[in-house]
């Protein structure tokens, strides 16, 4: 793999990891309901509004230099990020056919990767 390829990877991984806890931290803020804690925007509510802006940077980077077509299947392990979140920090229940699509998913960014 070569150093640019490498790079744009580290950086879409970056985007989806800031991506996916974007989204834990909006529903931190929901659950806690911390609304008052940082001005108007509850502290979870802002750490995850920053977590999106930065995570927005790294992928107009990624944007700017690859495939939107590679981008943003290799993006889609948000989604899978985001069921281990909500279960091993929030501990949602997720049913069996919820992981099995986290699976198919999973299997699907890797063969994007292979591209």
């Amino acid at each position: 793999m070569n150093d640019a390829k490498r790079r744009n990877l580290a950086f879409i991984s970056i985007a989806t990891l800031l991506g996916a806890f974007g989204q834990l931290f909006f529903k931190l803020s929901f659950i806690q309901g911390n609304t008052a804690v940082f001005g108007y925007f509850g502290l979870y509510l802002s750490l995850g509004l920053a977590a999106y802006i930065i995570s927005s940077a790294f992928y107009f980077y990624v944007l700017s230099r690859v495939h939107l077509s590679w981008a943003y299947s290799i993006g889609g392990i948000g989604y899978v990020l985001a069921v281990i979140l909500a279960a091993v920090i929030v501990q949602e229940s997720i049913p069996p056919l919820r992981w099995i699509g986290v699976i198919a998913i999973t299997a699907g960014v890797f063969l994007v990767g292979l591209s």
